[in-house]
């Protein structure tokens, strides 16, 4: 039984690290395709449907003003601070890879067709945004960050005995002297 148990154990594990690689579901930072300096960490996340959205979470430009705006957009992001805008939303799968959605690019304001596919065992993502037809546009190269590390958990503590400084004390309990 035991050795069942444990065959389950790593059969999960083992799927649950292909369906990661898979996915773009994660953090991605972003390169840039003309000066292949990285740009800024986009979050990807899936709907209820699998439709993937992306929003900025982190600059990375040095010496780019914290809280820049997407001067350059014209839809309701005008003026918005791009750190937890969406900047890609309505990717589908399609095939190996994801399409018929849009992304904007903040530098400009444009929104662009985009499709996107992982490449390297899911560790990099490959995004196009187009106009038209997918010969004309560009394409970035994103590379997927390792998960945000969990909060370190609280340390236990040593119980107090009843009466002791800071021990909590039962209703009806005579309250410590000091």
């Amino acid at each position: 039984m035991k050795t069942f148990l444990a065959a389950l154990v790593v059969s999960l594990l083992a799927a649950s690290a292909w369906a990661q690689s898979e996915s773009p579901v994660g953090d991605w930072q972003t390169i840039d395709d003309k000066t292949g300096t990285p740009r800024a960490v986009i979050a990807i996340t899936a709907d209820r449907n699998g439709v993937l959205s992306g929003k900025v979470v982190k600059g990375l430009v040095p010496g780019e003003p914290l809280g820049r705006r997407c001067t350059a957009c014209t839809d309701e992001r005008k003026d918005q601070p791009i750190v937890g805008m969406t900047v890609l939303s309505g990717m589908h799968p399609e095939g190996d890879g994801w399409e018929g959605g849009q992304i904007l690019d903040p530098d400009n304001g444009k929104v662009y067709r985009c499709k996107m596919h992982l490449e390297k065992g899911g560790s990099v993502l490959v995004v196009r945004g187009f106009i038209g037809i997918s010969l004309i546009g560009r394409s970035q190269t994103w590379v997927r960050q390792p998960p945000a590390a969990a909060p370190a958990a609280a340390a236990p503590t040593a119980p107090t005995a009843p009466g002791a400084p800071g021990a909590p004390s039962s209703p009806g309990a005579p309250a410590a002297t000091r």
